[in-house]
Protein backbone atom coordinates (compact mmCIF):
# COMPACT_ATOMS: atom_id res chain seq x y z
CA UNK A 1 0.00 0.00 0.00
CA UNK A 2 1.14 3.65 -1.20
CA UNK A 3 0.72 6.85 0.58
CA UNK A 4 -1.52 7.54 -2.02
CA UNK A 5 -3.96 4.40 -1.39
CA UNK A 6 -3.81 5.64 2.44
CA UNK A 7 -5.48 9.08 1.27
CA UNK A 8 -8.50 7.42 -0.84
CA UNK A 9 -11.86 6.81 0.73
CA UNK A 10 -12.69 3.00 0.71
CA UNK A 11 -15.01 3.11 -2.69
CA UNK A 12 -17.95 1.51 -0.51
CA UNK A 13 -17.98 4.31 2.11
CA UNK A 14 -19.80 7.14 2.70
CA UNK A 15 -19.58 10.14 0.54
CA UNK A 16 -17.80 13.04 2.03
CA UNK A 17 -19.48 15.43 4.28
CA UNK A 18 -18.15 18.64 2.71
CA UNK A 19 -21.48 20.35 2.07
CA UNK A 20 -23.07 19.40 5.35
CA UNK A 21 -22.45 23.14 6.58
CA UNK A 22 -24.92 24.41 3.91
CA UNK A 23 -27.47 21.46 4.35
CA UNK A 24 -27.86 22.30 7.85
CA UNK A 25 -28.04 26.05 6.66
CA UNK A 26 -31.16 24.84 4.60
CA UNK A 27 -32.27 22.79 7.45
CA UNK A 28 -32.33 25.81 10.03
CA UNK A 29 -33.99 28.01 7.78
CA UNK A 30 -36.89 25.51 6.57
CA UNK A 31 -37.63 24.89 10.42
CA UNK A 32 -37.51 29.04 10.77
CA UNK A 33 -39.80 29.13 7.97
CA UNK A 34 -42.10 26.45 9.56
CA UNK A 35 -42.13 27.81 13.34
CA UNK A 36 -43.33 31.10 11.29
CA UNK A 37 -46.00 29.79 9.54
CA UNK A 38 -47.28 27.58 12.76
CA UNK A 39 -47.11 30.75 14.83
CA UNK A 40 -49.27 33.05 12.33
CA UNK A 41 -51.95 30.19 11.75
CA UNK A 42 -52.08 29.87 15.92
CA UNK A 43 -52.76 33.54 15.69
CA UNK A 44 -55.48 33.44 13.03
CA UNK A 45 -57.30 30.61 15.10
CA UNK A 46 -57.24 32.50 18.27
CA UNK A 47 -58.77 35.60 16.72
CA UNK A 48 -61.41 33.72 15.05
CA UNK A 49 -62.21 30.93 18.02
CA UNK A 50 -63.14 34.06 20.61
CA UNK A 51 -65.37 36.04 17.93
Amino acid sequence: MTNKDKNQPPAGGPPPKVKSADKQARLAEALRANLRRRKEQSRERKTTDGS
